[in-house]
């Protein structure tokens, strides 16, 4: 019997911590894989000592400073997220769970769709104020400064009769600048996002009564209940298979728009194995470091009704 559990609070905290430790350690493993690739290629190259020496004092600092940045990026995204999410919570509704036991069993369309895409839009504002008013303040300056240097030249030279520019065609893109990540992109965000989520909640109500859904295992903790483990295969095989999914519809899409039926046969088998193979393996390495992080730092905590 499925139980539907509403998640009325997510305690920022431990959530921002667990979130930005994986995107940490995964951005590690990353480092590494790059590095060994490109040293690879460089000690197989005849005569590239210098080249080599190059890649190898290069991947030190990839190594230290891109899980660095991840982990310090993460922890903005995480616990602004969690702060949005409880404060739009008790108004559009938190995300519900739909558990049979300890199964994922199915993810109500529109409670998780519309909370997440109102924080995506919350986030784009907040990052379009900054990138909005930024830019519609350098575009305005340059506007301003455009007739003054079309004048200053004009003088230098003894031009007479000359038409100074006006600086007013990069004036009206600053309204526009500042229109568009203020406004426009925020709204796109709400959409795309909407739309994609509920893509993907459909997709897995479909799919997961029969290949089975992720499971969560979670233990009381006071009032809220946190997440202690997360199995591997069931939450990577759920993931990747509705990624393989799109990654087909995708690759067909793709294909017809260009007019070609074999085309787009080939890149829907690409895709779907493609996009499998990589979410499979993010997911799964995910869930590893989660359920080796738990028992030391302490798992997501939530507040459940």
């Amino acid at each position: 019997m499925v139980d539907i559990k509403e998640i009325k609070h997510i305690r920022a905290a431990p959530f921002t911590l667990m979130t930005s430790s994986i995107h940490a350690i995964l951005a590690f493993i990353a480092a590494i894989i790059i590095v060994l690739f490109f040293g690879t290629i460089a000690a197989l190259i005849p005569a590239a000592s210098l080249f080599a020496a190059f890649i190898a004092l290069l991947g030190i600092g990839i190594i230290i400073l891109w899980p660095l940045t991840a982990f310090l990026i993460q922890i903005v995204y995480a616990f602004v997220g969690a702060l949005l999410y409880n404060l739009f919570a008790p108004k559009v509704g938190g995300i519900k769970l739909g558990m049979d036991g300890e199964e994922l069993k199915s993810i109500p369309v529109v409670s998780v769709a519309l909370i997440i895409s109102c924080i995506a839009a919350i986030g784009t504002l907040i990052y379009g104020l900054y990138m909005g008013l930024a830019g519609s303040t350098i575009l305005s300056l340059i506007s301003g400064i455009i007739p003054i240097a079309g004048t200053v030249v004009a003088n230098a030279t003894n031009t007479t009769g000359a038409t100074i520019p006006t600086g007013a065609f990069v004036g009206t893109m600053s309204g526009f600048w500042a229109i568009n990540y203020i406004i426009i992109n925020p709204i796109m965000s709400f959409i795309g996002t909407f739309i994609g989520v509920a893509i993907f909640a459909v997709l897995y109500n479909i799919i997961m009564p029969k290949i089975g859904g992720i499971k969560l295992i979670f233990a009381e903790a006071g009032t809220a209940f946190e997440l202690t483990n997360i199995p591997v295969v069931p939450a990577a095989l759920a993931i990747g298979t509705i990624s393989a999914i799109l990654g087909a519809i995708i690759g067909l899409i793709f294909g017809l728009l260009l007019m070609d039926i074999l085309l787009a046969i080939t890149m829907l088998i690409i895709m779907a194995i493609m996009m499998f193979i990589i979410d499979f393996i993010i997911v799964a390495l995910g869930t590893l470091i989660y359920n080796f992080l738990q028992p030391k730092i302490g798992g997501i905590k939530l507040v459940l009704e």
